[in-house]
């Protein structure tokens, strides 16, 4: 019989949260567990959709895993930063530049932000089939719930969430999940994630910005809420508000993938991370992910067939005949970023070319 004892870890303690007084993002909370029928789902889709629209994120709640199995799933985030040493992290160090995959460890001082100074940013990324590669000895123990964990976040919260959106464009239920099978070929992963505080000359020197402003390069991120204060996203006003965070909650974001399949209708949401709230800033700051991207065969060309953008109109960033892969943008996206050279623009932002498509970074 299977062992019925999860291996000892060590226990994460969370930083408290912060008491500053921050302007927030008023975002939307999606509650999943009225998604459960036909009739919740078509409100429920109404206000996904008006949410992905106006800011590009919301929150999730009630999405099938307890206080208890998250607070589980931050222990073992913080296993491949605390329990490994630096010597085989190396070892398992992504060649991210020559793959265009994130599998394996990003170390710290990878990219350049601004002005010489390099993030402070470790992560660790597991494709969504743990088997892909070999992982450092102390993860080895923690795969099969690193699995569980992949399979709950991808059919309990990632495909809930696509038949949402894919019901505000009035598509079929099931337009965007047929896009994104678990066990196709692909590179939807699993990351954990740790920031470390910086010295007061890189953040002068970066204006206190951790990570410029961007677009994630998927069809959607799940983010879960943590309690450090640092990410933020760039409104419809032009100002940027905090995310605050909420307890056992899961924010979403939408990704470049998702505004090319939905012609400009859903857009990528931009974010950037900064220099925490002064109460909070001598903490690390650890987060819990799951990327999500379409098959990687998938031709990010807008679904046309939607009577919504046939109603509203296409915004396409390139020509369909043109539209890269799904494996083409992830590769480009991943390559490039940090590592490319930025031509600045009259707007104050900084772009480069990635398979004909303009991409921007927000300073």
């Amino acid at each position: 019989m299977p062992s019925l004892t999860v291996p000892q870890i060590p226990h994460y303690i969370s930083p408290p949260v912060t008491k500053e007084t921050l302007e927030y993002a008023e975002l939307a909370v999606i509650d999943l567990s009225k998604a459960d029928d036909a009739h919740g789902r078509a409100a429920m889709a109404l206000q996904a959709s008006e949410a992905m629209r106006t800011h590009g994120f919301f929150y999730v709640v009630n999405h099938g895993y307890t206080p208890e199995q998250t607070a589980r799933m931050f222990d073992i985030a913080d296993v491949p930063f605390s329990g490994v040493s630096s010597e085989e992290k190396h070892t398992y160090t992504a060649r991210m530049k020559d793959t265009g995959s994130y599998q394996g460890y990003k170390p710290r001082q990878y990219w350049h932000i601004n002005n010489g100074v390099h993030d402070q940013l470790e992560h660790y990324n597991i494709n969504r089939d743990v088997t892909k590669r070999e992982h450092p000895e102390a993860i080895r123990p923690l795969l099969g719930e690193i699995e569980a964990f992949a399979r709950h976040t991808h059919f309990n919260v990632l495909h809930p969430v696509l038949r949402l959106l894919a019901l505000g464009l009035e598509l079929p239920e099931d337009a965007l999940v047929d896009l994104h099978g678990f066990s196709s070929v692909g590179e939807t992963y699993v990351r954990f994630m740790k920031y470390y505080p910086r010295t007061q000359d890189e953040e002068l020197k970066t204006k206190n910005v951790w990570l410029k402003g961007h677009t994630d390069f998927g069809t959607i991120t799940v983010l879960y809420s943590q309690s450090v204060a640092a990410l933020q996203i760039l409104g419809r006003d032009g100002t940027w508000k905090w995310i605050k965070h909420m307890e056992n909650a899961l924010v979403i974001n939408a990704g470049d993938a998702l505004e090319f399949l939905s012609g400009g209708y859903y857009k990528a949401t931009i974010h950037r991370v900064v220099q925490p709230p002064v109460d909070q800033q001598n903490h690390t700051r650890l987060g819990l992910f799951y990327f999500c991207m379409t098959d990687d065969a998938i031709r990010l060309a807008p679904l046309s067939e939607s009577p919504v953008l046939q109603r509203a109109g296409i915004i396409r960033r390139v020509e369909d005949v043109d539209a890269p892969t799904m494996e083409a943008w992830r590769k480009g996206r991943t390559s490039a970023y940090g590592q490319s050279a930025l031509k600045a623009t009259y707007e104050g932002t900084e772009e480069e070319l990635i398979n004909g498509v303009v991409v921007k970074h927000y300073n």
